[in-house]
């Protein structure tokens, strides 16, 4: 018993000793990792976020694999824009930035794209520097409820020379103050057009050159980064004219991943964010930076009041909507596919399912969305009412219901829209499920550019809304549109009902 415990004794000891051994070699290399993390850090006493020189790596998501992309026509290298007659459906909807502008090469560089079709251009930068502190505008992002009562002039950026930069590298005095693009090019490139306060204008129009020696950063972006100024970001049609901006500039690029955005603005957060999150591979307001920001690659998209989207509203833009296939195998400037592509750009961001049709007699029903107009506060200034476009819309609504319940043709599911209660991705999904969409004239409407090609479009007019929005939408997506046209701003539920029987007949019902 004696050799017994004076071996379990040897064997504790041992393993005791083993232990300790482990434990001093463990502390050892982890304190000398650490005293060797420490080490690298040029300025340990100050938060890592504003280290001078750090480089921040995030994620870029990948372009999704969309049924009706075309490939987009690259800039010609030259000073011509030959790619594409003039006017063409595709240089108006984005496809036709084919003028190369170089103003300024130096260790950066800033060159631009110009549209003839558009009148407007996507210019990009190399080694671009933010300085915050000569936007002046609200901080940006902040929630609705903290901010109620502020002043729009608030929100908008206003730039100072220098509130952004290029370097020149080495070799450059910098004393004498040379700004990247003179007046006449901005007059020629980047025109003011019917917008009174063009903030990308006056934001490149301030980018100032400074020498190497002069052009320091707390931060580095490596990742390109588009940079967006936004008016009316509340109102879900112009955010529709902003993204469609924001691809397209992607797009014409040729970049390789979907960009990360600043919001070069102070507007607080709304729902449409999650549109902007789930479209871009991140989203970030420059006043929430820290210091100067430097980007590797900044990409300063047009506004959206640039598009065809906005430019239709008082332009012809005698564009009808067309199928990838048919225009790859027989291209024709007077049809596009663009705006089913970005359609099926917003699904695919949201992992809703692209290659899907609707069928004559779904077993389970054809969806007829009622897309309804809702009270909610969508800014600062707003007063939580919501101008109404059909004053008996819950008649109309209570009559469609008991229509859609007698229905004996086919099976219908009447779908409630109330979108003020939806997420975006919801409303999308919603869109995308309805073989019929009806509603009375409003932003809301804009959701039909995520419908399938079969969708039937219904739109309830009141008088004092004769606006050519979703007619033109629908025409340039190639949609099938109807419109009910009305005295006042009260409908006939016969009157819907019966336009309702012969869009069912025409879908097989």
């Amino acid at each position: 018993m004696s050799k017994r415990n004076t071996l379990l004794v040897k064997i504790l000891l041992f393993l005791f000793a083993l232990n300790s051994i482990s434990i001093f070699f463990y502390f050892t290399s982890h304190s000398s990792s650490s005293s060797h993390s420490n080490n690298t850090l040029p300025f340990p006493n100050i938060r890592p976020f504003i280290q001078p020189q750090q480089q921040h790596q995030r994620f870029s998501k990948p372009w999704p694999i969309l049924p009706s992309y075309l490939p987009w026509s690259q800039p010609s290298r030259n000073n011509t824009n030959d790619l594409l007659p003039l006017p063409s459906c595709e240089g108006y909807f984005g496809n036709g930035f084919t003028r190369r502008l170089e103003p300024f090469t130096g260790a950066g560089w800033f060159r631009c794209w110009h549209s003839e079709t558009l009148q407007s251009s996507i210019c990009e930068g190399g080694r671009v520097r933010m300085v915050v502190d000569r936007i002046r505008m609200a901080k940006g992002g902040e929630e609705l409820k903290d901010v109620i009562g502020r002043k729009e002039e608030d929100e908008l950026p206003v730039f100072q020379n220098g509130a952004f930069e290029v370097d020149r590298g080495e070799g450059f005095s910098g004393n004498e103050e040379k700004m990247v693009v003179e007046r006449e090019f901005l007059d020629r490139y980047v025109r003011n057009g019917q917008v009174m306060m063009h903030t990308m204008r006056d934001l490149i129009s301030k980018i100032r050159i400074v020498a190497g020696k002069d052009f320091s950063c707390h931060e580095w972006i490596e990742e390109p980064t588009l940079l967006v100024t936004r008016f009316e970001y509340a109102n879900l049609f112009h955010t529709f004219t902003d993204w469609y901006s924001a691809y397209v500039s992607s797009r014409v690029i040729g970049l390789p991943n979907r960009p990360h955005v600043v919001f070069v603005d102070g507007h607080c957060m709304t729902p449409l964010e999650e549109t902007w999150k789930a479209l871009f591979s991140s989203i970030r307001y420059a006043k929430n930076f820290s210091g100067t920001v430097c980007f590797r690659h900044a990409i300063f998209s047009p506004l959206g009041y640039e598009t065809a989207l906005f430019k239709g509203l008082t332009e012809d833009i005698s564009c009808s909507g067309a199928s990838a296939q048919e225009l790859w195998q027989k291209p024709d400037n007077h049809k596009t596919a663009r705006l089913s592509e970005f359609g099926e750009m917003i699904k695919a961001a949201f992992r809703l399912p692209l290659n899907i049709r609707h069928v004559r007699k779904p077993v389970s029903g054809h969806n007829v969305l009622f897309v309804r107009r809702e009270d909610y506060l969508a800014h600062p200034r707003h007063g939580g009412k919501v101008e109404s476009r059909l004053s008996n819309e819950q008649e109309a609504y209570e009559s469609l219901k008991s229509w859609a319940s007698d229905y004996k043709a086919c099976k219908v599911n009447l779908v409630n829209g109330l979108f003020g209660h939806m997420s975006m991705k919801e409303q999308v999904r919603a869109i995308q499920d309805a073989s019929v969409i009806i509603g009375a004239h409003g932003a809301g409407l804009t959701h039909i550019v995520s419908a399938l090609p079969e969708t039937v479009i219904l739109e309830i007019i009141a008088s004092q809304f004769r606006r050519p929005h979703f007619a033109y939408i629908a025409r340039w997506k190639g949609l099938d549109y109807h419109a009910i046209n009305l005295v006042g701003s009260q409908v006939d539920p016969g009157t819907v009902i019966n336009e309702l029987n012969s869009i069912m007949k025409s879908l097989g019902c």
